[in-house]
């Protein structure tokens, strides 16, 4: 049989089959591969007992990472929320770069709208082209586009703590129960509350992760590949670069730069390519010699 696995803890790999889920074991085989099963990954296993079995085999995989383990992510919710803390473009701009290099589709999640008011930021991203929703998690306001985003996809939420990300889901899902933190008032932030990486199923083709840690995919940024494939990352740029006067163009402010100049003129968003070039610049460093590895 072929199933996803939604859960993985202490060598155990739960199996999600049409409506069942096996406790499953993994054989030895994988271990001598040194390649060990993720949340995510697609698997062909046998049942042994009643609600057990083992994996047999992990079929290819989409994309992989390993802060936080999980694997075939279709979409990343990166959210933020009107304040404690405020959005910050910079980050959001990261991930979403961070998203494409791992073959993931960026979906871009103002919450709290009961709070006040989005539109600058709703401006700059409906002219990035990324989808765009602003909710409240409180009142309902504009979930059900959240949820018809989330139809037919593996998917995962990422965005400081505090912003809302388990309210949104809980807004949605209430059966899922996922636990909530309270917000610090003296730091302005959450307390992470999730401790390990689990799938829910929330539609007949369609997973969400519950996942710790999504803040460790900053680390993916000393990639070598990301760096020197950065501008493709950031497709609305990235549309005006074949316009530009040199092939070796950094497009931050080289003479004859054709992304410089959609800038200049409103055709792209300055606070995104404000991101693109200070990302370029805190990479510089990275090498073919020293960048970490996927």
């Amino acid at each position: 049989m072929t199933g996803i696995i939604v859960k993985a803890i202490s060598g155990f790999y739960y199996v999600s089959f049409s409506d069942q889920v096996y406790c499953c074991k993994a054989r030895g085989s994988f271990r001598n591969r040194e390649t060990s099963p993720l949340v995510g990954d697609r698997v062909d296993f046998t049942a042994i007992e009643e609600d057990e079995g083992v994996i047999e085999a992990i079929l290819p995989r989409k994309n992989a990472l390993s802060r936080p383990p999980i694997a075939n992510l279709d979409k990343l919710f990166i959210v933020s929320s009107f304040d404690h803390p405020a959005p910050n473009p910079y980050l959001i701009d990261k991930l979403s770069a961070i998203a494409f290099y791992h073959g993931m589709q960026p979906v871009i999640v103002f919450n709290k709208s009961d709070r006040g008011d989005f539109r600058a930021f709703e401006e700059i991203y409906s002219l990035s082209g990324l989808p765009t929703y602003t909710v409240s998690a409180k009142s309902g306001e504009g979930m059900q586009g959240i949820r018809e985003e989330l139809n037919n996809s593996v998917s995962a939420f990422t965005g400081n703590s505090g912003v809302g990300k388990s309210s949104i889901l809980n807004a949605l899902f209430g059966d899922l129960q996922l636990k909530t933190g309270a917000i610090s008032e003296k730091l302005g932030r959450g307390r992470h509350t999730t401790r390990h990486t689990e799938l829910f199923r929330v539609g007949e083709n369609a997973f969400v992760a519950d996942t710790p840690g999504f803040s460790a995919l900053d680390a993916h940024s000393r990639d070598y590949e990301f760096k020197t494939g950065l501008i493709r990352f950031f497709p609305d740029l990235d549309a005006f670069s074949d316009g530009c006067r040199f092939s070796s163009c950094t497009h931050v402010c080289e003479k004859g730069c054709a992304v410089t100049q959609a800038v200049k003129e409103g055709r792209a968003a300055e606070s995104r390519h404000t991101s693109y070039c200070q990302l370029l610049e805190e990479m510089k460093d990275v090498t073919a010699w020293n960048a970490d590895k996927k």
